[in-house]
């Protein structure tokens, strides 16, 4: 029954925002590391962001590629996580995930994640 469901996504112009949010039910939210994840065609999965089961100072990371723009968040009464989005460009352009893990790590690998959402699609474009 533990469950992750991704919502948000949707077309945005070049310079909008989006916030993403990560619905869990069935586990304990409150006891696990987020991470943010994104996949465009032809490409390999990306890490974008992870926050710890505290989102405490010092344990959130990013992407080089995100970092200044996104921005991941967690209301763990809500069990839910929330990834902003400022300053899209058409290079955000995905089908981003949200997943489970102990910890966070901070290289983003995915294969360190134990279990995941099926993906909201965001695409920038004029």
């Amino acid at each position: 029954q533990k469950q992750l469901v991704e919502s948000g996504g949707g077309l945005v112009q070049p310079g909008g925002s989006l916030r993403l949010s990560c619905a869990a039910s069935g586990f304990h939210f409150h006891t696990y590391a987020i991470g943010w994840f994104r996949q465009a065609p032809g490409k390999e999965r990306e890490g974008v962001s992870c926050i710890s089961s505290s989102g405490s100072d010092g344990n959130t990371y990013y992407a080089n590629s995100v970092r200044g723009r996104f921005t991941i968040s967690r209301d763990n009464a809500k069990s839910t996580s929330y990834l902003q989005m400022n300053n899209l460009t058409p290079e955000d352009t995905a089908v981003y995930y949200c997943a489970t893990a102990n910890f966070c790590g901070s290289s983003l690998f995915w294969w360190e994640y134990d279990y995941w959402g099926q993906g909201t699609q965001v695409t920038v474009s004029s």
